[in-house]
């Protein structure tokens, strides 16, 4: 098993009668891309906070690469790289000077810093750029040297809260292909939080969906699809011919009769069909049969919208 790097163990976070963050237990593992994964105000920002060592807890105890964060926060710091929504720069000094001015205050020496700040600039695409003030930048450009601020010091981790907000579709697709690069390639832990459902399926290995304070909820897809939808794993749609549509009534019953099947839902020509398993082949076949002129026919699993959605609809959030 991978080795733990951040471990959140009853962690709590109460500001007077509110309770932001409530006895959180989570175990993220070394190497892997995390999404934690939620509605603003669910808590997602005052968790990594703590992790950072910026607020304490209340109670509970965060490890983050084996130190607590409430009493090290400074050796934290040091492992950590943290990218917020809104990144800053010295607006009057080029990308280059922003990065080589970090560079120092991480301690390194003007000749390492220079090097890695060349393979950085590089590595997020903004060499040719460098040498522009941050304050002509696009968002796109600035969350793109922040991340090249954030693995300057060589960070073990990295912390992305809502990273590519307010970023065009372009850019959040290459910031997200460079994050996944960074996690396989050179072993970086990534956390990566956000309420965007799309980009934590996109490229995270688990997610957690945090509401209220509270995880309710943590795995893989796979692992969550089948906890939630246990009895119609697969939904498979059909769509059969128009001109045939009169012989539809009979391949509905016809359709019922299939080991496998569990629920069924016709439109006029098109059917939804909820499966135990993927009868694809079960189904495609009777149609045939029927004479109804199979249009189309294709099947889905369940993703992190399904998996969301059912909670909240079930009420399992409050």
């Amino acid at each position: 098993m991978s080795e733990s790097i951040i471990e959140l163990v009853d962690l709590t976070k109460k500001y007077g009668s509110f309770t932001a963050v409530d006895q959180l237990n989570l175990e993220i593992r070394k190497g892997e891309v995390f999404g934690l994964l939620g509605p603003n105000g669910a808590g997602k920002s005052t968790t990594i906070l703590m992790m950072l060592g910026l607020t304490e807890p209340t109670s509970g105890s965060v490890h983050v690469c084996q130190t607590n964060s409430a009493e090290n926060p400074i050796e934290v710091k040091r492992k950590v790289g943290y990218l917020p929504e809104d990144v800053g720069f010295y607006p009057d000094r080029s990308g280059w000077e922003n990065l080589l001015f970090i560079a120092q205050l991480n301690g390194l020496s003007p000749k390492e810093a220079t090097e890695r700040a060349e393979v950085l600039l590089k590595r997020v695409g903004l060499l040719d750029q460098a040498s522009k003030k941050t304050g002509t930048f696009s968002r796109g450009m600035r969350q793109r040297l922040g991340l090249a601020e954030v693995l300057i010091k060589n960070p073990e981790v990295i912390i992305l809260d809502e990273p590519t907000s307010g970023i065009d579709p372009k850019g959040v697709q290459e910031f997200l292909e460079l994050i996944v690069q960074l996690s396989k390639e050179e072993g970086i832990t990534v956390l990566f939080s956000s309420h965007n459902l799309h980009q934590v399926q996109q490229v995270c290995d688990r997610v957690g969906i945090f509401v209220r304070g509270k995880l309710i909820a943590e795995g893989n897809i796979q692992s969550l699809s089948q906890q939630l939808f246990a009895n119609e794993p697969f939904t498979i749609y059909a769509e059969v011919s128009a001109a045939q549509s009169a012989k539809s009534a009979g391949l509905s019953y016809q359709l019922q009769q299939l080991d496998g099947l569990i629920s069924l839902q016709q439109n006029g020509q098109h059917f939804q069909l909820g499966c135990s398993a993927n009868i694809s082949d079960k189904i495609a076949r009777t149609i045939v049969e029927s004479g109804a002129g199979l249009q189309s026919l294709y099947k889905r699993e369940h993703g992190l919208d399904d998996i969301y959605n059912r909670y909240f609809q079930g009420g399992d959030y409050a």
